[in-house]
């Protein structure tokens, strides 16, 4: 990782201006190098000449007459590409560019974005952004050794211990590429996928390596830059990397402290949003009873339920059905009758009555006899 150089005793504060302007996201050093060389950037109202003038701060700087806000603290975003977008600002030819998709893939209030590299126009996959030009600038040189992850489907045969030869550089065309981690993942019959790490990130290396070594490149998609993973963010959608993890490696390139404090709410909310929802998870065995709502037609008014519903009742697993009452007898209930409930009423109390007669057999019952003569 990059450190700091102690700074020399004869060496005045502060930074070049093309550093300056570049954290503050104007434009890369190298596209504000050139705009000092055509005269566009001033000081107190004195043109510059030279990128090499050191400032402490932004104070009094202009740009085309706009004065230069002072740097915001580093963003880092992440944007999943898609095929047909060129990686600039503006294109002669008129092609869309990254810019017009994430119009709508943004905030309105984000800060200008730099990408940090660059996918051609057939390339898909992970495209970081940043508002601080000096991070873009360490990220990319090949000296800062920041893996990047590719996966690329082919057609043609490769052996693994051919990739395995990567490892040690190759050179094609004059053109030297550093170690190249490269792993056979899968083929079926003649196309096959390749997954390769590389350090430089030199002009479309992996598709000049892979062609050298006899294969037909279809499909490119970089999956993974320094610590951040594509995952499963969607094709088009772009949102911001927060977090520890990212404050940590954002300070281990460009030297600046730690901010404190974690993952704010509203950027967690973004993210999860960005992820597609997961399917809902099955209901287990011995899960409880849900309650019925209001909805339900347990709760539903008595005069909206019909008869059936209202006298149906729930029963205990194994019980007998209820038998329906024979035509002509009576069924001996504990309800209340009503009628008089004296001592002198058929009924003595509430909810208890005589038993009637039995009326067992087929004969009436004979008249009592007399007495005996």
């Amino acid at each position: 990782m990059p450190t700091q150089p102690p700074r020399s005793e004869g060496r005045p504060e502060g930074d070049r201006i093309a550093k300056l302007l570049a954290r503050a996201g104007i434009a890369s050093r190298r596209e504000i190098e050139r705009m000092i060389a055509e005269g566009r950037v001033a000081l107190d109202g004195k043109v510059l000449h030279t990128p090499a003038t050191i400032l402490a701060s932004l104070r009094g700087v202009t740009v085309d007459g706009n004065p230069v806000a002072a740097a915001e603290a580093t963003r880092l975003f992440a944007f999943h590409k898609p095929t047909g977008l060129i990686t600039a600002e503006r294109d002669p030819a008129g092609r869309p560019t990254i810019y017009t998709a994430l119009r709508n893939a943004l905030p309105k209030d984000t800060p200008r974005l730099m990408p940090i590299g660059r996918l051609d126009m057939n390339t898909e996959g992970l495209l970081l952004l940043t508002n601080d030009g000096g991070l873009k600038r360490t990220m990319e040189l090949p000296a800062t050794e920041v893996p990047r992850t590719y996966r690329a489907r082919a057609f043609g045969a490769v052996s693994q211990e051919q990739l395995e030869g990567l490892m040690d550089g190759i050179e094609i065309d004059g053109v030297r590429y550093g170690p190249i981690n490269a792993n056979l993942e899968r083929s079926a019959g003649r196309n096959l996928w390749v997954e390769m790490t590389i350090t430089e990130g030199k002009n479309r290396e992996v598709r000049n390596v892979l062609e050298h070594l006899g294969l037909q490149v279809n499909r490119l998609i970089r999956t993974g830059y320094g610590p951040f993973n594509l995952g499963d963010l969607p094709r088009g959608l772009a949102v911001e990397l927060t977090g520890k993890p990212t404050a940590h490696f954002i300070s281990e390139m460009t030297g600046a402290p730690i901010p404190r404090g974690g993952v704010k709410k509203a950027e967690k909310i973004a993210i999860d949003a960005a992820r597609p929802a997961r399917p809902p998870r099955p209901t287990p065995r011995n899960a409880p009873a849900v309650r019925p709502t209001r909805s339900d037609p347990a709760f539903a008014p008595a005069a909206s339920r019909t008869d059936a519903d209202a006298d149906r009742k729930p029963q205990r697993r194994g019980a007998k059905p209820p038998v329906a009452p024979a035509k002509g007898r009576e069924v001996l209930t504990n309800a209340p009758r009503r009628g008089p409930t004296g001592p002198g009423s058929s009924r003595s109390s509430a909810g208890s009555r005589k038993r009637p007669p039995s009326t067992r057999g087929n004969t009436p019952s004979a008249p009592p006899r007399g007495p005996r003569k």
